[in-house]
Parts: C-alpha cells; structure tokens; sequence
C-alpha cells in the first residue's frame, strides 16, 4: 500500500520527517525531524544530534510525504503499538 494522505496513520513513520504544531507542552510545539523510533505512547524525533520524545496523545503532528505533501495528525489517533496500528485495516484516522 503506498504512503498517502489517506494511509498514514497505518504505515511506518519512522523516516517521516515530522513536526509538532501543537502540544499540551508548549515547549514541544516546534520540534521537528524526522522519527528515528516510534512506541505505543512516544515518537522519538531527532535533528542535529538532538533528540526528543514527544508523547503521541498530547500533540498534534504534521507529517511531510515525499509528494511534497503535509499531513497533519492529532496524536491520538497514533497511540497504539506500532505494529497493531500498521496491520489495521479499517477506514483512515487521519484528518
């Protein structure tokens, strides 16, 4: 299944490049990167040597697909076991 607007939310996303636009933190509103591991509750972003651990659930996320698309996704809609969330097959969580 290629990756598209429509498919993100049941495809890897570790390589996604990635930005937080919005956060319960407000420090973590700004961080951007690309996914270099995912878990259940945490993406883990690096750029420069830094890295950071952004909870899914409290941040909305704006993924960059090679189309030169940005898709952006409430985090919620994440918070799952990577491997559960990429094997489901119902309807797209993305908005």
């Amino acid at each position: 299944m290629p990756l598209t607007p429509e498919t993100l939310t049941r495809h890897e996303l570790v390589g996604l490049d990635v930005e937080v636009v919005a956060a319960s933190n407000p420090d973590a509103v700004g961080i951007s990167g690309s996914v270099v591991m995912e878990t259940t509750q945490l993406l883990t972003v690096e750029r420069d040597a830094r890295v950071w651990h952004v909870p899914k659930a409290d941040a909305t996320f704006a993924f960059a697909l090679d189309s030169d698309e940005t898709v952006r996704v409430e985090g919620e809609r994440l918070v799952d076991r990577p491997a559960r969330r990429t094997a489901n097959a119902g309807d797209s969580k993305w908005r």
